[in-house]
């Protein structure tokens, strides 16, 4: 599935049969556009800010018995009382507008009965283009469902997550409680691993149920853009995995004239995925509560329900404020760990670090240390490698295969750092070392002259319980496939081989200042080797600088000289001599008179050429809108020869840089766009764009409806003397001029790249950055 398809075809999907749906496409599926809502509720699209109904479920007549399309295009007031619509006007007014819900809303119906609605109210980005989504759910009859003592729960459950004594309990009680406020029948604490994989940590459930306890599932389960939503909404609900899409109408949203981003919404549809996924499961209604850690999602409190189960608004916000509760508790409980461990690193690398700052070779210094070197990243082995010798120590491969080691990661190690708990799914040979080396990592301290230090750890053997075979979540059926993820559920074990225990985060930052400090002290006696080194090659390029000018003048002069001579004896020749010579003799002396004007020229411009390079820039504040100006006032009469309309969309800005070189900039660009332009009605479009990085460059441009550039070309297009056309065509010219451009702007740290439609026209993009 194409994640730019409608949302139309997107819920088409909603009812298609078993077979047409493929789990490989979870990945892709867009989730965020489903184009439909769950029917238990409505969904109403408002403008802002005059809150017309723009879209709307096709549902509405089975709650309010009013058609979807006598709604469409109507004021908010034609519905709900003035008090109800003055408090979504107020609402938009706050910048978390969440805080209102859930809002009492009263609807009189087509029958006059009045209906109570839970109102939930949501800001959506419609492409530069904001609109409200308010939805109503039906306010449920209190009589007739379980209504928890909300004070009573959570006041206990703060208490208990407070006192636990390890996380384990703390995640057991959260999931008792949410148990008891929602009386789901099961309610499991899901924890996500490294791999997104998750395993079922805590679990509260029906005494008649089989123990999902200590279960792992696949990554697969939860593909990547499902778990971004539920990092950024905390709790979702599916009341009846059987229910019927109600679509929204019209698909896409008339202001936007895109679909429907329903990533807020409470109510949105579901993928059909999931839904097989739940009903495979055996599970009649769910409810997903996120637990997030500094921003990322660490797992879920999910619930089961062997019944369609409808849950109220207060109960599901009281469940979210838990999933808060225990998000936080998690935090400080493993960061309070984490950090204790990490200044325990912090003390061994310090002491670690102050025996290699001395005189002696550091890599001796390691070898001398070899308990320390070990302990600063919790590892069993470790080896140093430096002038073609292995050292190793501890629990560590031997020379002859720590030798091959060292040969696999010159050949394969592409950064500073190498770090994996399976070495062996990099490189099958390390199957052999399993007792040392599934886990390595490893610091490269010279890749040129191929100095390293390694640290090993063993294999830990590991047996895991998988909710089903996870590497068989497709089955065939008829010659099709059929997403039959795991239909029995049935606990499948496998042995895990040939990984080692995870490094983590804070080993891998101690390894890397272990590197930094080694390679400062190797190359603190190189530092001073070459300073005298350098300080001899910059008085020798000054020289050759200084020679370079010398002989670009003197070419200069020298050419220029006879060239003057030619050209003055060949108009002496046409003024003394016409009357002698037939016209082929004239046509030779207007040939070589061409002749010598353009060696002229191109002598000028590979002059200017080598001075661009070398020439310090003068950088100053400069409002490129004066830059602009100038170079247009000093075009304006080729600009009104050729009748080309200048636009310039908006104001240029201030910038530090060179404001000559600048101007040279939009001189060629400009010259070039008037030049290779072949339309009747031509124009110029000179501006600039803002990155979404507000620390990336401006990107300026120049852009013509002119005659455009094959891709192939564009590289060669800023060779020197390169051009694209006969020598007379379109103008003439040396082919220097954006040679030069490019040289200013890689001057001023920038890049320039060109994009064009052939025939159509030409954009130059480039970057200015501060000297």
């Amino acid at each position: 599935m194409n994640t730019s398809q409608s949302s139309k075809e997107y819920a088409a999907q909603l009812n298609a049969p078993a077979e047409n749906v493929d789990l490989t496409n979870c990945d892709r599926e867009p989730i965020h556009i489903p184009g439909s809502i769950q029917p238990h509720g409505i969904l109403m699209v408002l403008s802002i800010p005059d809150l017309h109904i723009t879209q709307v479920s096709n549902n509405t007549d089975t709650h309010l018995g009013t058609e979807p399309a006598r709604l469409l295009g109507q004021h908010i007031a034609q519905l709900l009382p003035a008090d109800q619509v003055e408090q979504l006007t107020q609402s938009l007014r706050l910048e978390a507008i969440e805080t209102v819900n859930p809002l009492v809303i009263t609807i009189q119906d087509s029958k006059g009965q009045e209906k109570t609605f839970d109102g939930v109210v949501h800001r959506v980005d419609g492409h530069e283009k904001e609109l409200l989504l308010l939805e109503l759910e039906p306010t449920l009859d209190t009589n007739n469902i379980y209504i928890p003592n909300f004070y009573q729960v959570m006041r206990t459950s703060a208490t208990v997550l407070q006192g636990a004594s390890n996380l384990l309990d703390m995640c057991q009680a959260s999931a008792e409680a949410v148990r008891r406020l929602t009386g789901f029948d099961r309610v499991l604490i899901y924890r996500f691993h490294e791999d997104w994989h998750g395993e079922v940590i805590a679990e509260a459930r029906n005494e008649d149920q089989e123990a999902y306890l200590g279960l792992h599932y696949p990554a697969s389960d939860i593909p990547a853009q499902a778990r971004e939503l539920y990092r950024h909404n905390w709790l979702r609900l599916i009341s009846d995995v059987a229910y019927q899409p109600a679509p929204i109408i019209p698909t896409d949203n008339p202001l936007t004239q895109t679909p429907l981003n329903l990533s807020s919404s409470v109510l949105r549809s579901v993928s059909p995925m999931h839904i097989m996924y739940l009903k495979n499961m055996g599970v009649a209604a769910s409810m997903s509560i996120s637990i997030i850690k500094n921003n990322m999602l660490w797992g879920l409190i999910s619930c089961h329900h062997n019944a369609p189960r409808l849950v109220p608004y207060t109960v599901r916000a009281a469940c979210e404020f838990l999933g808060q509760l225990l998000s936080l508790q998690i935090a400080a409980r493993e960061d309070v760990d984490d950090y204790a461990y990490e200044m325990q690193v912090k003390n061994i690398q310090a002491s670690l670090l102050e025996r290699i700052r001395g005189d002696q070779n550091p890599f001796e210094q390691i070898v001398e240390h070899a308990t320390e070197l070990m302990s600063l990243v919790n590892a069993q082995g470790a080896a140093v490698y430096f002038n073609d010798r292995y050292v190793p120590l501890g629990m560590a491969p031997a020379a002859t295969d720590g030798m091959r080691i060292v040969g696999w990661l010159k050949e394969n190690m592409q950064n500073d750092v190498f770090v994996t708990d399976n070495f062996s799914n990099y490189w099958k040979d390390a199957q052999q070392w399993q007792d040392t080396a599934s886990g390595l990592l490893a610091i490269s301290i010279s890749p040129s002259q191929g100095s390293y230090v390694l640290w090993f750890r063993p294999e830990v053997v590991r047996e895991v319980t998988w909710s089903g075979d996870p590497h068989k979540p497709v089955q065939m059926q008829d010659g099709s496939a059929m997403l039959l993820p795991r239909t029995s559920f049935a606990a499948w074990s496998e042995t895990v081989r040939f990984r080692s225990q995870a490094w983590k985060a804070c080993e891998l930052e101690a390894a890397r200042g272990l590197r930094s400090a080694i390679v400062d002290n190797v190359l603190r006696d190189l530092v001073v080797q070459r300073a005298d080194e350098l300080a001899d090659l910059n008085k020798m390029l000054e020289e050759s600088n200084q020679e370079l000018d010398s002989f670009a003048y003197i070419v200069s002069h020298d050419l220029k000289e006879p060239l003057r001579g030619i050209n003055n004896y060949v108009h002496i020749l046409k003024e003394d001599y016409s009357q002698s010579l037939n016209e082929e003799g004239l046509s030779r002396l207007a040939t070589l008179l061409r002749l010598t004007q353009r060696l002229d020229t191109l002598i000028d411009s590979l002059l200017h050429y080598s001075r661009v390079g070398r020439v310090d820039l003068a950088f100053a504040e400069t409002d490129l809108n004066e830059v602009l100006d100038s170079v247009l006032e000093l075009l304006r009469a080729r600009i009104e020869e050729h009748q080309i309309e200048i636009r310039v969309p908006r104001p240029l800005p201030t910038i530090w840089c060179d404001r000559a070189r600048i101007g040279e900039i939009f001189t060629n660009l400009i010259t070039n766009a008037m030049k290779y332009n072949d339309k009747a009605d031509k124009w110029i479009e000179i501006g600039y764009q803002q990155p979404e990085d507000s620390q990336q460059p401006l990107v300026f441009y120049v852009r013509d409806n002119g005659i455009g550039i094959r891709d192939k070309y564009f590289d060669s297009i800023f060779r020197i003397f390169k051009r694209l056309h006969g020598r007379d065509k379109f103008g003439g010219g040396t082919g220097a001029g954006l040679t030069i451009v490019k040289r200013i702007v890689e001057r001023h740290k920038g890049t320039i790249w060109p994009e064009s439609t052939f025939g159509e026209g030409t954009t130059f993009y480039f970057t200015l950055q501060e000297g």
